[in-house]
């Protein structure tokens, strides 16, 4: 078993802020790996309808238990999955549970309650770069190609077929289950076009017509990935600047090895390597710095920060992405801080040994890996 002292440290941490810790991320992740890796929990599979008359009654189970940490694998599949977490929080205070599923908990109708108060929420991405050691990964674009799933990044060999059978399971269970989409090769192909532009400007128009769906049906799908974690959406950051995009959203697929599999990819070349490098310090901000906001800032001639972190009050960090550090041109960077002076500026990239810092002008640029970097929460 794989040891991600990360993880668990969020789930320990969140324990000690609320009873519930909800612990979500795509299928096949790794979440059940991850809870079963945590030590002296009572695991309880919720797939198996043994578990579902154990819990029929939810003060008796709590009662006849001597565990004080519990994990609750796939929670969602319990007839009354939010009556359960409830009664555990509220009736057995000393108790701790973990809970977990494939979308946000509050996308299934069976939860009749948001627990508000006595949950928190860890999301799992796809093996950060600072687990590739622990996965024996030493090669980043082995981690690019393949991606970051457990089981296609530690099979050592690419098979292009995992990748189409993750996409239909990923249908018949998450989307079936949750929101009833009747337009399954619709649905599909919109997942697998937003893969394609992963990165990319939002264009509901000509995703619109490439998938034959309505507008409308196109953001009801768009919702229903988001909600189940396939695609991340950031929005524009602006300050109120006359020239700045203000309502389009970049769109992020949720795993390099699925971006690979839908554009084709079957070795990377120099050119792949930038946007590729791009998601996964966006999974690391995510993971790193779960209570900030991450957006991304472009003005009408085409000069853009890869991310944007507000702090308040005008300050904002920027972050931008270069698999080759020496590749980096602070031009943007210099017009973005004209406009919004107040912040610090990293670049970040696989090829930096050591953290350094260089002067641009007036302009201070932290160069880091994410294992290096100490953004504020």
């Amino acid at each position: 078993m794989v040891n991600r002292p990360f993880w668990l440290k969020q789930i320990t941490d969140s324990w000690e802020k609320a009873p519930i810790v909800w612990l979500t991320g795509v299928r096949r992740v790794g979440k059940t790996m991850l809870a079963q890796a945590l030590p002296d929990t009572l695991f309880v599979n919720c797939d198996l309808p043994s578990a579902s008359r154990e819990l029929a009654d939810p003060e008796v189970f709590f009662s006849n238990t001597d565990a004080s940490h519990i994990v609750l694998d796939e929670v969602h599949q319990l007839p009354d999955p939010s009556r359960v977490l409830k009664i555990a929080a509220d009736a057995f205070q000393n108790l701790r549970i973990l809970a977990t599923g494939s979308s946000t908990l509050s996308a299934t109708a069976k939860f009749r309650d948001s627990l508000t108060g006595r949950k928190r929420e860890v999301r799992l991405t796809p093996v950060l770069f600072s687990e590739l050691e622990n996965f024996g990964v030493r090669d980043i674009r082995a981690r690019l190609l393949s991606g970051g799933l457990p089981q296609p990044l530690l099979a050592g060999v690419r098979d292009p077929m995992y990748y189409q059978e993750w996409m239909d399971s990923y249908f018949a269970r998450d989307v079936q289950e949750l929101f009833r989409v009747g337009k399954r090769r619709e649905y599909l192909l919109l997942a697998e076009l937003l893969l394609r532009q992963s990165g990319g400007l939002f264009e509901v128009t000509s995703l619109s017509r490439d998938t034959g769906l309505t507008r409308p049906t196109v953001l009801n799908y768009m919702e229903a990935l988001e909600t189940t974690h396939v695609i991340q959406i950031l929005r524009p950051w602006s300050g109120g600047g006359t020239r700045e995009l203000l309502r389009q959203p970049k769109v992020y697929g949720f795993d390099t090895g699925f971006v690979c599999h839908a554009l084709g990819y079957e070795t990377l070349h120099d050119s792949n390597l930038g946007l590729l490098w791009e998601h996964l310090v966006l999974d690391e901000l995510r993971s790193q710095l779960p209570a900030r906001d991450v957006c991304y800032w472009r003005d009408k001639s085409q000069r853009e920060i890869d991310f944007v972190l507000p702090r308040g009050r005008g300050a904002c960090d920027t972050v931008e992405c270069k698999w080759n550090p020496d590749s980096f041109d602070p031009a943007h960077l210099r017009n973005f801080r004209g406009l919004y002076p107040e912040g610090e500026n990293w670049v970040i990239s696989p090829r930096v040994p050591r953290r350094y810092t260089r002067r641009y002008g007036d302009l201070s640029v932290h160069f880091a890996t994410p294992s290096k970097w100490d953004l504020q929460t």
